[in-house]
């Protein structure tokens, strides 16, 4: 069975993703996610002891590691995929890219990745409130 996610992750995912418009939280069947028009863009798990397996072959991670999953497109897609730890590239979406996050996790690049990942999946009407870096 996968482990909790520890709560500074969540709160600190939780506080990011929720400052976007109609973004709502869930549990999922393990972890817990951001949806936006019932469509998921973050999603938090812990791998423990090789479970969830699906996590732990796609991050090459028997655990105790936490990840969160994510959408991502074209250029940024192929540079995260590719390019080593923190993050992974799990096969169940073409767009979506996994990141480990631990205590070195630089929180601005999240913030900007969510922001990212909530803009491709949400309508326009509400992308166009969302402030996005240049």
């Amino acid at each position: 069975m996968a482990a909790d996610v520890p709560l500074e992750f969540v709160t600190r995912l939780r506080s990011s993703c929720l400052s976007l418009p109609a973004a709502y939280e869930e549990q999922a069947w393990v972890g817990t996610r951001w949806c936006v028009r019932g469509k998921t863009f973050a999603h938090v798990v812990t791998i423990a002891d090789g479970h969830p397996p699906a996590y732990a072959r796609a991050a090459s991670h028997d655990g105790p590691l936490t990840v969160l999953t994510f959408r991502s497109s074209a250029d940024e897609l192929d540079a995260l995929a590719n390019s080593g730890p923190p993050f992974f590239k799990p096969p169940w979406f073409p767009d979506i890219v996994g990141m480990a996050l631990d205590a070195a996790t630089d929180w601005d690049e999240v913030d900007e990745l969510l922001t990212e990942s909530y803009c491709l999946l949400a309508p326009k009407k509400l992308t166009d409130q969302v402030e996005r870096p240049g």
